[in-house]
């Protein structure tokens, strides 16, 4: 079986850098998959579409849907980043989340 690897990822955000677009309403585009990776602090993402709300860490990473409308609100300080996928990541890369 081959292992589903990332075809693109964003470079590393902080609280500071993190971009506007990120942190207000956006989606992936048709066939692609999103998993948002915090590798310090917390960061909360919030589905519009159905809504509800996941607070990451590093240990709990978030899944985007393709088209699934969302963004992103830092918990503090933190460090993040995103990677893409064109199909879906494996489950394995997700534990349980923690809804807010």
């Amino acid at each position: 079986m081959t292992e589903v690897e990332p075809y693109r990822s964003t470079p590393v955000f902080d609280q500071d850098t993190l971009p506007a677009a990120l942190r207000t309403r956006h989606n992936t585009r048709a066939g692609v998959w999103g998993v948002i990776r915090v590798l310090e602090g917390a960061l909360k993402l919030t589905y519009l579409d159905p809504p509800s709300e996941l607070l990451l860490t590093p240990l709990t990473p978030g899944l985007i849907l393709p088209q699934q409308p969302h963004f992103v609100t830092p918990v503090g300080t933190m460090t993040m980043r995103v990677d893409f996928y064109d199909q879906s990541p494996p489950d394995a890369l997700f534990s349980r989340p923690v809804h807010i």
